[in-house]
């Protein structure tokens, strides 16, 4: 078993600026070490992971692939989010490059087809669009968990990003809740960019379902 990252160097105060792992983190975490294994055989040299917050997802990543073996690259759209990123890194022996922007912002172009790990646990909670537009806007904690409508705003904008970002072999991690809508996310992501997803996990924490979706690309075979 792969232990959690050292998180001990945030403090409450730290956690009134940035999201505090929760259950859904550790179900992405869970999902990662369950296919550690297949991770490793990859051998990825770019792993981006977009909206790090604490940085806990990044680090364990690290902790499967070793801190050397990849280039751990993040963005957040909260500059708390980066230091603590960044932070967490250090406490737990990798180096993790935090980029402030909004989803992948000028790594669109380039980092094209170079990732091969892309990990997301995105804001999904459902809200009015108003309230989702301003967290983005505004870069403070709400953006963590205010997702708009049906809780896929931010989320429908990232899925657009995720095809020119994978690598040939590259995987793409989300997390997500049932009011999401999981089938007509892999359906839309078949469909419209021949991403091929699937459930990598899923579970119940309170009143939510929650789900990490594993996408990769569909290869002909001939």
């Amino acid at each position: 078993m792969i232990p959690t990252p050292d998180l001990s160097h945030l403090k409450s105060k730290d956690y009134r600026h940035v999201y505090e792992p929760a259950e859904d983190t550790f179900i992405l975490l869970d999902a990662l070490e369950e296919d550690a294994d297949e991770l490793r055989r990859l051998r990825p040299v770019v792993c981006l992971e977009v909206g790090s917050g604490s940085g806990c997802v990044s680090a364990f990543a690290a902790a499967i692939l070793g801190p050397s073996a990849s280039l751990y690259l993040t963005t957040d759209i909260n500059p708390h989010a980066c230091r603590s990123t960044q932070a967490t890194g250090r406490q737990n022996g990798v180096a993790i490059e935090p980029i402030l922007t909004s989803l992948c912002g000028p790594l669109q172009v380039r980092l094209r087809h170079a990732v091969d790990i892309l990990l997301f646990n995105p804001p999904y909670v459902p809200t009015e669009p108003t309230e989702a537009d301003e967290a983005q806007h505004t870069g403070n904690i709400a953006g963590a968990w205010a997702g708009g409508y049906e809780g896929m705003d931010v989320t429908t904008t990232l899925l657009d990003q995720v095809e020119s970002l994978l690598s040939d072999e590259g995987r793409f991690y989300l997390v997500a809740v049932k009011q999401n809508g999981i089938q007509s996310i892999c359906d839309r992501m078949l469909t419209q960019h021949r991403l091929k997803g699937e459930v990598a996990l899923q579970r119940r924490a309170g009143g939510e379902h929650l789900f990490v979706l594993r996408f990769t690309r569909q290869h002909s075979h001939t």
